[in-house]
């Protein structure tokens, strides 16, 4: 026997123990046995996340790896911006659009429910001084204000929510206009019948008008006003997120050309180019369409709803002026203030004296002829009227008050007739205001139109484009 064969010999012949061999588990449940060596040999398993970040770093390492991740950079963050601007922009074009069709229709309507229900009071006591047959052009005009008012509160109502403030002086009103109605038609039936309790029933509703409608009417208006301000402050702020989105976007696409530049020598890299396009465009578009807008809202409030509120206040303040001049000779001094003054000769006087501050704003606030013009005619009618009232009130002083009425309600000469020169010129200048505040607020409006579509279709494009470039580049190292 050779000396080699021995020495295995031997070693097969020691105990398993003592054998220099590991043994390893195979999938049957046995054992294996291997050398040391072997197992020594064999490199430790990593976790996958591990690898990753191995193939990672050996990618950045590379030129194609890097090109990859500017390309898996640039291409989100450019679909990021223009999905951004045009959520952003959806929401302020929302908002311009509320001011244009909601909110300042129905602010303008709250304003005119004011009106018509001040003007149905005018008329009213207007009616009743007539006498027993009141003339029918009056009663019409009564008419005419009372359904006025009824379809404005429908329609307020249509587009308002029932809890909210306006909600809730819209039911206020629909509640207690019946009652004023009500207690008119007895006031004339009484009238009719020469009974002086028919006066009464009309200072009553006066007193219904004055306490619960307009209080009500007015609260309305402020709500729907301020609704009208919190819609035109959401379509005026800048849409930030957008920006914060855009300006780093459009920088990596410049600093992605520029180190294609400085690596290739190539001027452009058109896909880059592309892309970098279109970010401009959709940036561009968004702070000029939006600063446009912003500067036609800004015109719209200073140079319409500014004046439309004064102008509003100037006309209602004639109204209530108006109907407690005749509530003068209707109560014939039996309704007296704290200090024993004639409470409607008081009324009407506080009630001119803010007419005169609303006008002097109102010519002020005019920024054109057509605006200005009809205002300096108020101003006119208002001084004819204070005069006319001042001979009318010597008249009723005097003992004469069928000379007095005359010159109140009479055909020629009379305030009632310097009421009507006031309120027409007021209502031209309201309607002037009207129009410049709907052409402003349409002009912003439009501003932001086809951005809130036109900017995400860019920015797929953008990152399209970017792709296609980053592509090109990586088709060169293969």
């Amino acid at each position: 026997m050779s000396v080699t064969a021995a020495i295995l010999l031997a070693g097969l012949a020691r105990p398993p123990a003592e054998r220099e061999t590991d043994t390893v588990s195979d999938l049957g449940g046995g054992q294996v046995a291997y050398p040391p060596s072997v197992l020594e040999e064999r490199p430790p398993t990593r976790g996958g996340w591990a690898e990753s970040k191995d193939r990672l770093r050996t990618a950045t390492t590379t030129e194609p790896g890097r090109l990859w991740l500017i390309g898996a950079v640039v291409a989100p963050l450019v679909v990021a911006f223009g999905v951004m601007t045009s959520w952003q922009v959806a929401d302020r074009a929302a908002s311009a659009d509320d001011v244009v069709r909601h909110s300042q229709p129905l602010s303008a309507d709250a304003a005119s429910i004011y009106r018509s229900l001040a003007d149905a009071d005018t008329a009213a006591a207007g009616g009743f001084l007539a006498g027993a047959q009141e003339p029918a052009e009056v009663h019409a005009r009564y008419e005419k204000d009372i359904a006025t008012a009824s379809r404005l509160l429908v329609k307020a109502a249509a587009n308002t929510d029932v809890s909210s403030d306006s909600g809730r002086q819209i039911a206020r009103l629909n509640e207690q206009l019946p009652r004023y109605t009500g207690l008119i038609e007895r006031a004339r039936a009484n009238n009719r019948q020469g009974l002086p309790l028919g006066g009464a029933y009309l200072r009553y509703a006066n007193e219904q008008m004055t306490d619960e409608l307009l209080p009500a009417a007015e609260k309305l208006y402020q709500a729907e006003t301020a609704r009208l301000g919190r819609d035109r402050s959401d379509a005026r702020t800048w849409p930030f997120l957008a920006l914060a989105v855009g300006v780093p976007a459009l920088a990596v696409l410049v600093w992605a050309q520029l180190r294609d530049y400085r690596r290739t020598n190539r001027v452009f890299n058109r896909g880059l180019l592309a892309a970098t396009a279109a970010a401009v465009v959709v940036l561009l578009w968004l702070v000029v369409g939006h600063a446009v807008a912003r500067a036609e809202l800004d015109s719209a409030h200073e140079h319409g709803q500014k004046s439309l509120k004064v102008l509003n206040e100037a006309r209602i303040s004639s109204l209530k002026a108006r109907a407690n001049e005749n509530l003068t000779l209707v109560a014939r001094g039996a309704v007296l203030t704290a200090d024993g003054k004639d409470k409607y000769e008081t009324d009407y006087a506080a009630g001119m004296k803010v007419l005169g501050e609303r006008l002097e704003a109102a010519g002020k606030l005019a920024d054109d002829g057509a605006g200005r013009g009809p205002v300096t005619e108020a101003v006119a009618k208002v001084k004819e009227w204070r005069e006319r009232h001042g001979k009318a009130r010597d008249t009723d002083d005097s003992g004469d008050y069928n000379g007095a009425l005359k010159l109140v309600i009479g055909d020629k000469k009379s305030t009632g007739q310097s009421f009507d020169g006031v309120d027409a010129a007021l209502e031209r200048a309201l309607a002037h205001e009207q129009r410049e505040f709907t052409r402003a607020a349409e002009d912003g409006r439009g501003a932001l139109t086809g951005l809130p579509a036109g900017a995400p279709a860019l920015a797929l494009l953008g990152a399209a484009a970017a792709g296609v470039g980053i592509s090109r580049r990586l088709a060169e190292y293969r």
